[in-house]
């Protein structure tokens, strides 16, 4: 059973917070390394933050200090805290796997996101 369900985005002034959260199948979840990924109006999806199955963390430049992933190994739950946020975080936010693709009926696997956007 493949799962990536994610939740949590809105409307928000700069500055303002959001915390995402993504449920998925525990067949994902125990064994991956696990991402938050955007994709911002007219680019592409671009990685954010990982977190492996150790707790070990990642993040990008543009987040870096902003940003803070977690995992609940109970719900097979991963989130994204967003601090800070700015114009330039709006986007559709998701979550997957990193380093490999979930593959159903051929193709790769994605949520359906969660929309985040920050207002100036």
């Amino acid at each position: 059973q493949v799962m990536l369900v994610e939740s949590g985005g809105g409307l928000v002034q700069a500055g303002g917070s959001l915390r995402l959260s993504c449920v998925t199948s525990k067949n994902i979840f125990d064994v991956n390394i696990m991402g938050w990924y955007r994709q911002a109006p007219g680019k592409r999806r671009e990685l954010v933050t990982t977190i492996t199955p150790e707790d070990l963390k990642n993040y990008a430049d543009s987040v870096m200090g902003r940003f803070a992933i977690s995992r609940d190994n109970s719900k097979n739950t991963v989130y994204l805290q967003m601090n800070g946020l700015k114009p330039e975080d709006t986007g559709v936010y998701y979550c997957n796997v990193v380093g490999h693709s979930i593959q159903v009926d051929g193709r790769d696997y994605w949520g359906q996101g969660t929309q985040v956007t920050v207002s100036s």
